[in-house]
């Protein structure tokens, strides 16, 4: 967990044991628990409220984008121009 081993584990049970007895051992042991099952429950719920951003940002960023793209001067112009192209280009290759 944070990189302590069996002997520290140990040695970190009996101080505590010592600081503060055997009854109420189980108490701080069950007060532990709960708080980090309340942690994992906040990470966890943080987590998914990240993901829900980041799929809500990729969608707008992509509609953005394509706002953007369409804003571009002379773009509508050229899209034109290249569908001209290709109607002269297949009425061409229709009279050969």
């Amino acid at each position: 967990m944070f990189g302590l081993g069996l002997p520290e584990i140990l040695v970190i049970l009996v101080i505590l044991f010592l600081l503060f007895g055997a009854k109420r051992l189980p108490e701080i042991g069950e007060g532990l628990g709960k708080t980090m099952k309340e942690i994992r429950k906040i990470r966890g719920e943080k987590k998914s409220e990240k993901e829900k951003v980041k799929e809500v940002q990729k969608g707008d960023l992509i509609s953005d984008l394509k706002k953007e793209v369409e804003e571009i001067p002379g773009l509508k112009e050229a899209k034109e121009i290249k569908e001209t192209a290709a109607k002269v280009n297949r009425i061409t290759k229709f009279l050969k």
